[in-house]
């Protein structure tokens, strides 16, 4: 069964739009300088789930991307430094984009890691939060 994330990206540094452009090749979720972001891509396994989050400005669930390949080294890293990435591709974009506002609002998401820590640009998301989002978004779970 496969797990479920969120990856934050401000849209000037990486969109939604060019995530899909990349198609099946995917992209490495390369740059993550936080030890805990870290620690979940090196959690992750091929076939899980992430939500792609744009932060800064619209704040906002646009899109789902499948890990398409597992924690390695990050190519933007010092040689020898512990940083790694995963490898993502798109799968779909939301109907209807999920606000960090409507998040808030749901009694049902108050515990979601995106309301209780916002800055982690890598994080967990339970099942029960995925199938809630992706409903509110017009997509299938």
């Amino acid at each position: 069964m496969p797990s479920y994330w969120l990856m934050k990206s401000e849209p000037s540094t990486w969109s939604w739009d060019q995530q899909v452009a990349k198609g099946d090749a995917g992209e490495p979720w390369d740059g993550v300088r936080n030890h805990q972001a870290k620690n979940y891509m090196q959690e992750m396994k091929a076939g899980d789930k992430a939500f792609f989050y744009h932060s800064q400005k619209t704040r906002e669930i646009v899109g789902i991307v499948e890990v398409i390949e597992e924690a390695k080294p990050d190519p933007t890293a010092e040689p020898g430094s512990p940083w790694e990435c995963v490898t993502i591709k798109a799968i779909e974009p939301l109907k209807t984009p999920v606000t960090l506002q409507e998040i808030k609002a749901k009694d049902s998401l108050a515990e979601m890691v995106l309301v209780k820590n916002s800055r982690l640009s890598v994080q967990p998301v339970t099942a029960a939060e995925w199938k809630e989002i992706c409903n509110l978004g017009g997509v299938k779970p």
